[in-house]
């Protein structure tokens, strides 16, 4: 993918405390980088509509359990497919599921407001949406045109129509219009922005003493009868946990394609329909010399460039052999100036449309006219073509019967699906009969946990799965789970077939981990009184204070220090210094800080100043959107029904 530079990485990162800490980001998060929209199959809705115990309710209208589960496993379907390497067990946890509820929630109030403000997307800009979906993009044939039946074939997959698909785009834009004129319209005082990014950006000059517990392990003594007394008063920390030995069988479509038998006459007639798609996409080899010119730039900036591209572009084409050397000299992409400004090949819909377009259309040796595109001024030379090779039916034949398998294979899923269902419910005690029935192999799994192990992949680190398998009804009884979607096109089924309680380990297993315990508390315990001790000291006598070199603090130049150290400086009474300022910092010990200097927030130029203007006017109209999206969850009885997962601690815990 081609992409230029354009962003001042210092800069974006002054506002990384922000975007990390406040909820009116979150919020901006869901709006913009989780769509509410997402493809899903008409089966899966069906059966999400189904009634359950409610959790949630949006103007009088419940949201069940049913809902909230279907809802989530496609978002993390839909992030798993985006981020494959990303940890399955990050989407599983209490806080992912809870954030889906709340932006269900979300999106069923917004969907209410829409259909009171009777707000509706019209078809020019639903056309204009579907058109710059990249999915749908990628459905297109080499001349532009949308290859419907690739098209139908994909939604149906989804068990959706192009009719329901588009419905659903629809009713989402509509939705997104209720909150896009309060973020629009969002604005900030400069005396006010000024006053808080003095706040927020300003940095501190201080010296920091550090009581670490390591320091004090050594003045530690634990005996038998501690160990006895704390391993005894806290049984929760030394628990083996529950484990089974288990059975599975696995239905996807790999088990579904190895039943199917494709044969000749079909596999020729695909590629006769599909011969143009399958032989690949033209590629063309471009050179360019980049003007930068964002869409940010003052107007006299972005005239002063276009002059400087006119100019270059006069000179290119009086002499199109020294385009190498202008774009090397001239060219402000850092990418590919020192190649002479060679893009090497691309096909269409590697760069941006302005771009594309622009070489898509010339000849080779052709030298463009300027080409605006975000990020600035163009002046593009195409140096090669490469026309896709024309493949024969023999070369593609493997190729073509895996794309037809794969087809075929997702038709069918559905059936043989019924079937699985069925079969792992009607014949509980066994997992035999469905294995025959659908030619399924039997697999086994030892020690496995409620909790995915460390390193588990595929069904067996699927949270749901494993909810399942220790159910009460299958831990007592050894009856086959129901049949558990665990991937798109993929559903489990799995029995118990030997099963362990959880229990307390022995002392004789763990005495060394509760020494190691014993000794952490107690070492951090003596840092944290040698640090208080030391504070009231320096603080009765100044003079005798110890502390190590200055150094400046932010909340973008932390030094690697604890938050809660970072916060208590920044914090600290700046009125006479230096102040003293001691933080307790848990099983981290103890700091005492002194701050020296207050260093005032001055951006170093006027572009910075700008875009930290530009950043708070952003999140001050996040705020306002926020405040309007709450207003509206109360005229609309927006509530969940469940609890709140409490904040995990990172400390503690028990010993596995």
């Amino acid at each position: 993918m081609f992409a230029f530079s354009v962003f001042d990485t210092e800069s974006l990162r002054m506002f990384d405390f922000v975007r990390k800490h406040t909820r009116i980001m979150q919020f901006l998060l869901f709006l913009l980088i989780f769509p509410s929209f997402v493809l899903f199959g008409l089966e899966g809705y069906n059966r999400a509509q189904n009634k359950g115990s409610p959790v949630a309710r949006v103007d009088g209208v419940d949201i069940t359990q049913a809902e909230w589960d279907f809802a989530h496993k496609n978002e993390v379907d839909r992030v798993r497919e985006s981020m494959p390497t990303l940890d399955v067990k990050l989407l599983e946890s209490p806080e992912a599921r809870y954030a889906t509820l709340e932006r269900l929630v979300r999106d069923r109030v917004l969907a209410a407001a829409a259909t009171k403000l009777k707000l509706v997307t019209p078809d020019a800009r639903l056309a204009r949406d579907l058109q710059q979906n990249p999915t749908i993009a990628s459905l297109k044939r080499p001349d532009g045109s949308l290859d419907m039946e690739r098209y139908r074939q994909l939604l149906a997959a989804q068990g959706m129509s192009p009719e329901m698909f588009e419905a659903q785009v629809r009713a989402d834009l509509s939705s997104r219009q209720v909150l896009a004129g309060v973020s629009a319209s969002g604005f900030a005082p400069a005396a006010d922005a000024n006053l808080a990014l003095s706040a927020l950006l300003q940095r501190r000059e201080v010296q920091v003493a550090r009581f670490n517990p390591g320091d004090f392990s050594a003045r530690v003594t634990v005996s038998d009868a501690d160990i006895e007394a704390f391993y005894k008063q806290n049984p929760a920390m030394f628990q083996a946990p529950e484990q089974a030995t288990i059975e599975f069988v696995v239905l996807d479509l790999d088990t579904i394609k190895k039943t199917l038998v494709i044969n000749e006459a079909d596999l020729r007639t695909y590629f006769e329909q599909n011969a143009a798609r399958l032989s690949g996409q033209e590629e063309r080899r471009a050179s360019h010399i980049l003007i930068n010119a964002p869409k940010t730039a003052s107007a006299d900036d972005r005239k002063k460039a276009r002059a400087k591209a006119d100019e270059l572009l006069a000179a290119a084409r009086k002499s199109p052999d020294s385009f190498a050397d202008l774009a090397r000299k001239h060219s402000q992409d850092t990418g590919s100036a020192p190649n002479g400004g060679d893009l090497d090949f691309f096909a269409r819909g590697a760069m941006v449309k302005p771009f594309e377009d622009a070489a898509f259309s010339m000849k080779k040796g052709d030298i463009s006219d300027i080409v605006e595109s975000e990020f600035g001024y163009h002046i593009i030379r195409l140096t090669d073509i490469k026309a896709p090779k024309a493949r024969s039916f023999e070369d593609m034949k493997a190729q073509l019967e895996a794309e037809l398998k794969k087809q075929q294979a997702q038709r069918k899923f559905a059936e043989v699906a019924d079937a699985f269902t069925n079969g792992v419910y009607e014949q509980p005690d066994s997992l035999k009969p469905v294995a025959e029935r659908l030619k399924l192999d039997i697999q086994t799994a030892n020690n496995i946990t409620r909790t995915p192990a460390t390193g588990a992949s595929g069904v067996l680190a699927n949270p749901k799965l494993l909810n399942a398998v220790f159910a009460p009804d299958s831990v007592e009884k050894k009856r086959n789970t129901e049949a558990v979607e665990t991937a798109p096109n993929q559903l489990v089924s799995a029995r118990i077939v030997q099963y362990t309680p959880a229990r307390t380990k022995p002392l004789a297993e763990v005495r060394d981990v509760v020494r190691a315990r014993l000794v952490a508390d107690r070492a951090a315990e003596l840092a944290r009184k040698e640090g208080a001790a030391k504070l009231a000291a320096w603080q009765a006598s100044p003079s005798a204070a110890e502390f190590p070199a200055s150094l400046t603090i932010s909340r973008e130049q932390t030094q690697q220090f604890p938050g809660k150290l970072i916060d208590a400086a920044l914090r600290a009474d700046a009125a006479t210094l230096p102040a003293l300022v001691g933080v307790d910092l848990g099983p981290q010990g103890f700091a005492v800080v002194r701050v020296n200097k207050v260093i005032a927030y001055e951006p170093p130029n006027e572009a910075v100043k700008r875009q930290h203007l530009n950043q708070y006017s952003q999140l001050w109209s996040g705020a306002e959107t926020l405040a309007y999206y709450n207003d509206l969850k109360a005229r609309f009885k927006a509530e969940i029904l469940v609890a709140k997962p409490a904040a995990t601690v990172a400390e503690g815990g028990s010993v596995q």
